[in-house]
């Protein structure tokens, strides 16, 4: 049974908990090898259609436990090797969020910080309670972004804002984050697990494939010309235009009633 997450399914939705919270759903390796083996079940299952990240506790994550094994022991008297501890852990994590083809729905309180950052930008829609508070924290501990931060967040907030809170590291709270795209929605804290479930049942009632290849395409176009994303575009709609659910889609639309997708 894994002892650092909480992993639950129903109609149609996974929920993964971090739960560490005794250290604020700090990494450590077990969280790590825990959260990707929850992502791949959840991926491989026909019947999860969507995802609901969160943390439990005070709050979504602080990052990485500079506590943990990994980050504080020493070998042969040098310090560990940060770079390689990254190719096996977030980077591997932040992967697989970015590459499955269901959604995921980030539901955020209290500190969300560091490389915990990094993996509420890797969801594909956030939700954040009133408490939240968003920082690219690396900087006190003079080390720069990463677990995807450097990726993410001048996109979704503009290259001059990412440079400050990447620089600075000072906290966004929610309704800040809101405001420059950090969070699709703010809702009171006690709204908050209502609130996420409620978006994830609607991407989960929602074509999946057609999901899927939107999320794959708006991914794919940060690093593509209008030529590459007109043929990506295609690609997607050769798949999308063989399932069931386009099909349906289009049944209800001559039927004059609402579509009941089944995510194939």
């Amino acid at each position: 049974m894994p002892e650092t997450i909480i992993f639950e399914k129903s109609g149609g939705v996974a929920t993964i908990a971090l739960n560490r919270p005794q250290r604020l759903n700090a990494f450590n390796g077990a969280m790590h090898e825990e959260l990707r083996a929850a992502l791949e079940e959840a991926a491989a299952d026909g019947e999860v259609r969507c995802l609901i990240l969160r943390g439990e506790g005070k709050g979504f994550s602080a990052g990485a436990d500079l506590l943990s094994e990994d980050l504080s022991r020493e070998k042969d008297g040098e310090q560990p090797d940060l770079g390689e501890y990254l190719r096996r852990t977030y980077s591997r994590t932040v992967r697989k969020m970015v590459g499955m083809e269901k959604p995921i729905v980030g539901a955020l309180h209290g500190p969300v910080y560091g490389a915990g950052l990094g993996i509420a930008l890797a969801c594909d829609l956030r939700v954040a309670a009133e408490s939240a508070r968003f920082s690219a924290a690396f900087i006190r501990i003079g080390l720069m972004p990463d677990a995807g931060v450097s990726f993410f967040l001048p996109r979704v907030v503009g290259l001059g804002r990412a440079m400050e809170m990447s620089m600075l590291g000072d906290p966004v709270d929610a309704g800040e984050a809101h405001r420059i795209g950090l969070a699709n929605k703010v809702v009171p804290d006690g709204m908050l697990l209502e609130e996420a479930q409620a978006l994830a049942r609607r991407l989960a009632s929602l074509p999946t494939k057609a999901l899927g290849q939107i999320k794959a395409s708006l991914y794919a176009s940060f690093e593509s010309n209008l030529g590459t994303a007109l043929e990506r575009e295609a690609e997607g709609q050769s798949i999308c235009g063989r399932t069931e659910d386009h099909r349906e889609g289009v049944a209800a639309f001559f039927e004059r009633r609402e579509p009941r997708f089944s995510g194939r």
